[in-house]
C-alpha cells in the first residue's frame, strides 16, 4: 500500500494511493496513522484524482540517521576508501520538505549536490535488532535526496553543516509498505539528464545489516528513516534546475532548485 500525506481542496489528509500510471487517485484515510497503525487504515469514502492534490511529505520523522559511502563506485569518486563498517551520521528532521517543494541552495556554498538514496521508514522499531528479524521492523520505503554542501562537508571534516541546512532532506512522494528493496533501479535526472543510474543490489551493507548496525547504537522509533547511502555519479546542481530522483517500484521525487536568499 502506498501511503501520503496531501493537501487536498478540504484541507491536509492522509491518503492511500491507488491506480497506475495516469489512473492514480488519493482515498482519504480516516483515521490519523501517526496514532493508529499505518498499515490497518480506515476510509472516508472521499477521493481525489492525484492531480487535484498536492503531494506532501507522507511525515516528519523523529529522527534520520544517514549511512555513507555505502556504494563502493561513490566512495571511489571522491577519492575515497571503501570503508569496511558503515559510516553513520544524523540529519535533523528540520531539513524535510515534500515533493515539488523548493530545496533552497544557502550563500555560504558553493557546490550543493544531489544524493539519489533508498529511504527506510522504520514501524515497530526497538533496540538491538538482529538482521535476521530486521525486516519486521520496516513499515516500508520511500525516496530521499540527502543535499549536500559539498565544500562544507570537505571544510568541515564532519559532516553536520553540509547535511543539515533547511530543505536538504526531500522525502516523498509516498511510504511504499509492499517492496522488495534487495535490487531495483536507482536513478537522478536533472533537467531530464541521467547523472546516476544504478540498482540497490550494489549497497555495501544491505537494509537488514544496516538496522543490525544502527540499533546497536540507538533506539529505533517508529517512522525513524534510514537513509541506505547515495550511488556513484553525484553533482552539483544550480538555481532553476529539477532534480528528480526514481526508485524502481517507489515512484520518482523531484525538487525545483533556488538560490536562498
Amino acid at each position: 500500500m502506498r501511503i501520503a500525506r496531501v493537501a487536498s481542496p478540504t484541507g491536509v489528509a492522509f491518503a492511500a494511493i491507488h491506480g497506475e500510471g495516469d489512473d492514480l487517485v488519493a482515498v482519504e484515510i480516516a483515521n490519523d496513522p501517526n496514532t493508529t497503525p499505518w498499515t490497518d487504515p480506515t476510509f472516508t469514502g472521499t477521493r481525489w484524482p492525484l492531480a487535484d492534490v498536492r503531494l506532501l511529505t507522507p511525515f516528519l520523522p523523529p529522527k534520520i540517521v544517514c549511512i555513507g559511502r555505502n556504494y563502493a563506485e561513490h566512495a571511489t569518486e571522491l577519492g575515497n576508501e571503501v570503508p569496511e563498517a558503515p559510516i553513520m551520521f544524523l540529519k535533523p528532521n528540520t531539513a524535510v520538505i515534500g515533493p515539488g517543494a523548493e530545496i533552497k541552495l544557502p550563500p555560504d556554498s558553493s557546490r550543493v549536490d544531489f544524493e539519489a538514496e533508498l529511504a527506510v521508514v522504520i514501524g515497530v522499531g526497538g533496540r538491538d535488532i538482529p538482521a535476521e528479524r530486521a525486516m519486521a521492523s520496516v513499515l516500508g520505503y520511500t525516496i530521499a535526496n540527502d543535499v549536500t554542501a559539498r565544500d562544507q562537508q570537505k571544510a568541515d571534516g564532519q559532516w553536520t553543516r553540509a547535511k543539515g541546512h533547511d530543505t536538504f532532506c526531500p522525502l516523498g512522494p509516498w511510504i511504499e509498505t509492499n517492496f522488495d528493496p534487495s535490487d531495483v533501479a536507482i536513478r537522478t535526472e536533472l533537467d531530464g539528464e541521467v547523472k546516476q543510474d544504478s540498482r540497490t543490489s550494489l549497497l555495501l551493507h544491505d537494509v537488514p545489516a544496516l538496522i543490525e548496525y544502527i540499533s546497536a547504537v540507538m533506539t529505533l522509533r517508529p517512522l525513524d528513516v534510514i537513509l541506505t547511502g547515495t550511488p556513484a555519479g553525484v553533482g552539483p546542481m544550480e538555481p532553476g534546475q529539477t532534480v528528480s530522483i526514481t526508485i524502481e517500484g517507489l515512484g520518482t521525487l523531484s525538487n525545483p532548485v533556488v538560490q536562498r536568499v
